[in-house]
Formats: C-alpha cells, sequence, structure tokens
C-alpha cells in the first residue's frame, strides 16, 4: 500500500519512535517534582524547549509545547484577544484557514468580537494590500496561514507582516505553520510574527504534540488553567516524551527542509502534467504552491468512492483535511475560491512525502485514470 497522505499525518522518523519510548520507558519522573526522577525530566525538557528553538532561530524562553496545532491555534487567537481586548475587539484572518482557526474566529465573532474576513483570489492566495486595508487603530490580531491544507496555496507572509506593522505597530501577527514547517523555509522575524503554530505529527513526529512560538514581550489569556507550567500559558503536567520527540522530528526535518522541496517539487511537477491531462479534470493547485500537494476536482464524480476505489489498488489518498474529510459539504476552501459547487465536491489532495519515488507517482496517475474512468461508467450506467 503506498500512503499519499502526508498533510493528513506523516510516518514518524524511526529515532523519533525510539526517543520517545526510551523516555517514556526510563525518564517518567514529573518535571515538576524536586527529586531527582523529576530533575531529570525537566532537563530533558529544557533540552527539547532549546532544540525547538533553534530550528526556529528563537528564544527557548518563547517555546511553548501543546497537545497540538488545534489547541496551539486556540490559545493563540483566543489568548491574544481575550489578553488584548482593551485595545479593541477587531481581528482579521482569511476565509480558507484551517478549521481550527477558522471556527476559533466564528467563536470570537458569536462573544462580540468583529471579524473582518479577508477574501482569496483563484489560486487560494489573498491579496496583502487588500489585507493590510482591514486593519485600524483598534485591530488586536491578523491571523493568516502559511500553507493551505488543501490546496497547497503559499501566502506572501513577509508581505503581510510588513504592512500590516506599518498600518499599526501593536497588532499581533499569528501564522498557522503546520503545513509549511520542513517543507519551505521558515522566516518568523522577517515575517514579523509574534505567533507561530506546529503539530509534531506533520513533519514525522508523535501525534497528540504542537509547538507554540510566542515572541517575547506578548502574553496570552491562558485557556487551561491550573499549575504554572509553560510559563503560566498552560497548566498540567507536561508530556515530557512528546516533547522530546517532537524536538528531535522538528531537528530533522528542519535540516532536511531544502532537499525535501528539490525532491518534492520534482515529484509535484509530474503528478501536475500527468493530472493536466485526464479527461475532465480540475486542477485547483498551482506550480506556486508548497510542493508537497496536489489538489484537484473530478466533477460528477464522488470523491469517496474514487478513494476507496484507489485504496483497492493500493494507494491512500485524500478528498479535503484530515479534519472535514467525513463532511459530505462541498469544500468551504474551494467555493471561497471561486469554485462551483460541483468542483468543490468532488475534490482530491495528494501529499507526498520522503518515501515516494518517480515510478510511485506515475503508478498513481495510472491507478487514477483507471479507477475515474470506472466511476464514470458507473455512473453513467445508472444515470
Amino acid at each position: 500500500m503506498l500512503y499519499f497522505d502526508h498533510a493528513a499525518t506523516t510516518p514518524p522518523y524511526p529515532e523519533v519512535i525510539q526517543s520517545m519510548s526510551e523516555i517514556m520507558a526510563q525518564h517518567y519522573g514529573n518535571p515538576s517534582a524536586l527529586h531527582s526522577a523529576g530533575e531529570e525530566a525537566a532537563k530533558l525538557l529544557k533540552r527539547a524547549r532549546e532544540v525547538c528553538a533553534g530550528a526556529l532561530s528563537v528564544s527557548p524562553k518563547e517555546i511553548v509545547f501543546t497537545s497540538g496545532a488545534t489547541e496551539g491555534n486556540n490559545l493563540a487567537i483566543k489568548g491574544t484577544a481575550m489578553q488584548y481586548r482593551s485595545r479593541g475587539k477587531h481581528l482579521v484572518t482569511t476565509v480558507t484557514e484551517h478549521p481550527s482557526v477558522y471556527e476559533s474566529f466564528r467563536q470570537m465573532e458569536a462573544l462580540g468580537w468583529e471579524v473582518t474576513w479577508i477574501p482569496v483570489g483563484p489560486d487560494g492566495v489573498v491579496n496583502a494590500e487588500q489585507l493590510a486595508e482591514q486593519v485600524r487603530s483598534d485591530t488586536v490580531m491578523v491571523s493568516v496561514m502559511h500553507v493551505n491544507n488543501e490546496t497547497g496555496a503559499v501566502q506572501p507572509l513577509e508581505k503581510i507582516g510588513s504592512l500590516i506593522k506599518e498600518k499599526n505597530h501593536r497588532v499581533l501577527f499569528h501564522v498557522d505553520g503546520v503545513q509549511g514547517f520542513g517543507k519551505l523555509p521558515v522566516e518568523l522575524d522577517n515575517w514579523k510574527t509574534d505567533l507561530y503554530t506546529l503539530s509534531s505529527h506533520k513533519f514525522k513526529g508523535p501525534k497528540g504534540a504542537g509547538i507554540l512560538y510566542i515572541r517575547q514581550g506578548v502574553t496570552l489569556f491562558p485557556l487551561i488553567t491550573g499549575g504554572s507550567q509553560e510559563n503560566g500559558h498552560r497548566g498540567g503536567t507536561e508530556n515530557v516524551a512528546a516533547a522530546a520527540a517532537s524536538a528531535k522530528a522538528m531537528r530533522l526535518a528542519s535540516a532536511a527542509q531544502a532537499d525535501f522541496y528539490h525532491k518534492m517539487n520534482g515529484l509535484r511537477n509530474i503528478l501536475f502534467e500527468k493530472i493536466a491531462k485526464m479527461p475532465e479534470v480540475m486542477l485547483n493547485s498551482t506550480d506556486s504552491g508548497a510542493p508537497h500537494i496536489v489538489h484537484f476536482s473530478y466533477p460528477g464524480l464522488k470523491p469517496e468512492v474514487l478513494v476507496h476505489l484507489m485504496e483497492q489498488q493500493g494507494f491512500l489518498i485524500s478528498t479535503k483535511s484530515a479534519c472535514s474529510s467525513k463532511s459530505s459539504e462541498p469544500s468551504r476552501v474551494l467555493l471561497k475560491m471561486g469554485r462551483d459547487k460541483d468542483a468543490a465536491s468532488s475534490g482530491i489532495r495528494i501529499s507526498l512525502g520522503w518515501e515516494h519515488t518517480e515510478n510511485d507517482v506515475i503508478q498513481l496517475c495510472r491507478a487514477l485514470e483507471q479507477s475515474a474512468d470506472k466511476l464514470r461508467s458507473i455512473t453513467a450506467r445508472r444515470r
């Protein structure tokens, strides 16, 4: 079985599995405890924080470990809105954000905050000038993802960060970096980023672990209260094994980023070329997007049926984001990109990983053609 769903989750590095197993077995102390077992765990946690900070070129004090990007995005958005509500109650984001961001803003809207939703073009990219025009004196936060999890569209973060800070230097800039880290360069300083969210299992680390960068000087209203862990940003006993394993995955993914981009870019170009020749297919990704995601629509065909036909031939692909894949609703992202309901209801996502070869991609495309032909034949007979 060939796995082409790396945007949903990635197979962990063997070193990550080994590291997590060893720590769980040998260093199970509570890092807040005063005895030697606790001190050993605290040292591992401190080292993990340093490694993560090094991969992002930031200070270890700016790293907060979370249970994943959903928590990290919720903390970044709601924590900022609540902490700085005396500055104003205006927030800005785009219409194609991941559900953990999109729903967080909808919740803040329901609680009385004003949210300005910025549209995107047919390529899924936001206009930086148009976004910056919406920043006001009472704007507290702007949140824009690095890479779209469905289409791979890459947002112009450096330009956005520069323009919004020129308009209002106090506005906080949050970036959901889940699909970008390890695939594209990360330049938090150049982007003028105040908050940056990561999920470990998207770069070959463990599930249930995430990282939130909080620029020094920024304070968040904590959503999980209790002890004073994570500099008071998040109460609860730290998951030392997951943090250490995430740090190892982060270091490995960061070191391999340039090679990953070169290899995935080559495979993506082959996919583009072959998929573009298939009848009735509409590409939703562009060659300026992230190197590991190719998204297209098969109007008139049920994507979930196509996914199952592909699995029968030994290929695992997906429809939209893993968080929304079981929903029968048309893709919100594709609708906001201007696709009609038919196209937005028939999206297919292929996401690449290290293990893939040119031959794997060619076989995948052949299986796609065969499965689509079979499905079209079945659909025609039922009409």
